[in-house]
């Protein structure tokens, strides 16, 4: 029975991430080719539309694992994810993509990190939530 609870929290986890990546993908794609929009991302998106829902629903098999021990709101759970795994990963992703990050860039890394923190903290109290309660292990 508690392996049903694992796999039930990693389908909680990766529901979210995978229609927003569906989403983002569309939305590339008519941008891409509808209006032959040069964006140079392609070289290195397809590491994140494979890592990030796998991601998301590792980090929520963490947390149900977790809460026995440490109450941490679900929210906050999900923001940690930024600046430990998620931001490194992306850094790390477009240097191998060979993409040049510029000072400027690297300058406002802190406050996209700020940002990405608050987008994760809602996502995941509402969207991982939701799906965790609807699965009944929330």
């Amino acid at each position: 029975m508690q392996n049903h609870i694992y796999l039930r929290a990693y389908m909680a986890g990766v529901t979210a991430p995978t229609v927003l990546m569906v989403l983002m993908l569309a939305c590339f794609a008519v941008l891409r080719f509808g209006y032959n929009v040069l964006i140079p991302i392609e070289r290195f998106l397809v590491f994140p539309l494979a890592i990030v829902p796998c991601l998301w629903g590792a980090w929520n098999i963490l947390y149900i694992v977790m809460r026995k021990h440490w109450h941490i709101p679900l929210g906050v759970h999900g923001a940690l994810v930024v600046p430990l795994v998620a931001g490194p990963l992306a850094l790390g992703n477009a240097y191998l993509a060979g993409l040049h990050i510029s000072r400027f860039a690297l300058a406002i890394i802190p406050g996209g990190v700020v940002v990405g923190m608050l987008a994760y903290y809602l996502a995941w109290k509402y969207l991982v939530g939701f799906f965790n309660r609807v699965l009944e292990i929330g």
